[in-house]
C-alpha cells in the first residue's frame, strides 16, 4: 500500500473555533467548509493549494452549492444566499418563532437538491431543537425534540435517509422517499456508545458504508450500516473531529474539519495542528455531494 495512503495531513492551518460542514463542488473543484463560532465560510483548491475566508457577521452552521450559482448557507437563525461576485447575502428564510438560544448546525442536500438542516440549543437544552426541509421560503420542521442536530447522509440508491441527534449516540436509519422526501420507518443504523468521543458530521462511500466524525475521539471511523459493524478508523492530530467528505477529482480524498472549542492552553500546546482542515489519501471513492436546486 501507497504509505500516503490514510496519512492526516493539515491542508488548511486556520485555527477554526469549530469547523464544520465540509462539502464539496464538483463541477468547480472546490472544497467549502465553515468556521460555525469563528462566523467564517472558508473554501480549498486541492489542486492550487489557494485557501480564502468570507468573513460574516452571523454564525454560520453550514454552506452548500447552489445550482444556479453562488451558495446557500445556514445562518444563526436564516437561510440565506451568498453571491461570492458581489459579496452580498439575501435570506431566503427564518426560523420562526425565532429563539435566541437556538442557531442552526449542520445542513446537507439529498441527491434531489433539497436542503435539510438542522438546530441546536446554545444553552444545551434537551429536545428543544428540530430537523427542517427547506421547501421554497419556508423551513418544515420534519423532526422535532431534537437535542443536537448533526450528521446527514443518503445511501446509494437514495432510499434511506441516515441522521445523528449527537446526544442518542446513535446514527439512526429512515427510509426515505427520493420523489417527495418524505420519511418512513426508523431503525437504528449504527450504536456509538461503546466508541470515544460523540458522532457528528457524517459522510458516505460509493459502497454505502458510513464515515463519522468523533467529537471528542479524535478519529474518523467507517460503519456498515446495514450490520451496525464497526470497519476501520483513522486517528486525527486533534481531539475535536467534526464532519468529514470525500473530494478531489475521483472523490478518493477524505477531508476532515475539526475544533479547538473548549480546548485548554496545554491541550492546544498538545494539539497544535486542532482547527485545521485535514486530507487522508485514500483507496476508496465517496458519494457525490449534491448541490441545492433553490
Amino acid at each position: 500500500m501507497n504509505g500516503n495512503l490514510w496519512q492526516p495531513e493539515a491542508v488548511v492551518n486556520a485555527s477554526a473555533v469549530l469547523g464544520e460542514g465540509p462539502s464539496w463542488d464538483e463541477r468547480e473543484q472546490i472544497l467549502y467548509w465553515v468556521d460555525i463560532m469563528g462566523k467564517r465560510i472558508h473554501s480549498y483548491d486541492p489542486v492550487g493549494g489557494r485557501s480564502d475566508v468570507v468573513q460574516l457577521e452571523e454564525y454560520v452552521g453550514a454552506v452548500v452549492k447552489r445550482e444556479g450559482g453562488g451558495l446557500i448557507y445556514a445562518g444563526h437563525q436564516r437561510i440565506a444566499a451568498y453571491d461570492p461576485a458581489t459579496g452580498t447575502t439575501n435570506t431566503i428564510a427564518e426560523l420562526s418563532p425565532g429563539d435566541p438560544d437556538l442557531r442552526f448546525n449542520d445542513g446537507k442536500c439529498d441527491p434531489a437538491g433539497r436542503f435539510w438542516v438542522g438546530t441546536l440549543s446554545l444553552t444545551g437544552r434537551k429536545h428543544a431543537c428540530a430537523l427542517y426541509l427547506l421547501e421554497g421560503d419556508k423551513l418544515r420542521p420534519v423532526l422535532e425534540g431534537v437535542s443536537l442536530s448533526n450528521g446527514l447522509g443518503w445511501s446509494s440508491d437514495g432510499r434511506t435517509m441516515y441522521y445523528i441527534d449527537t446526544p442518542t449516540r446513535q446514527v439512526d436509519a429512515y427510509a426515505y422517499d427520493p420523489d417527495s422526501g418524505e420519511l418512513g420507518e426508523k431503525r437504528t443504523a449504527v450504536d456509538f456508545s461503546g466508541e470515544e468521543g460523540w458522532p457528528d458530521g457524517m459522510t458516505v462511500d460509493e459502497a454505502g458504508m458510513l464515515w463519522i466524525a468523533h467529537y471528542g475521539g479524535s478519529q474518523v471511523s467507517r460503519w456498515n450500516p446495514a450490520t451496525g459493524d464497526k470497519l476501520s478508523s483513522v486517528e486525527l492530530p486533534a481531539p475535536n473531529v467534526t464532519s468529514c467528505v470525500f473530494a478531489g477529482k475521483d472523490r478518493s480524498e477524505l477531508y476532515v474539519t475539526t475544533a479547538t472549542q473548549g480546548m485548554s492552553g496545554e491541550e492546544r500546546t498538545q494539539y497544535p495542528q486542532a482547527g485545521a482542515l485535514f486530507r487522508i489519501r485514500t483507496d476508496i471513492k465517496g458519494a457525490a455531494t449534491y448541490g441545492c436546486r433553490l
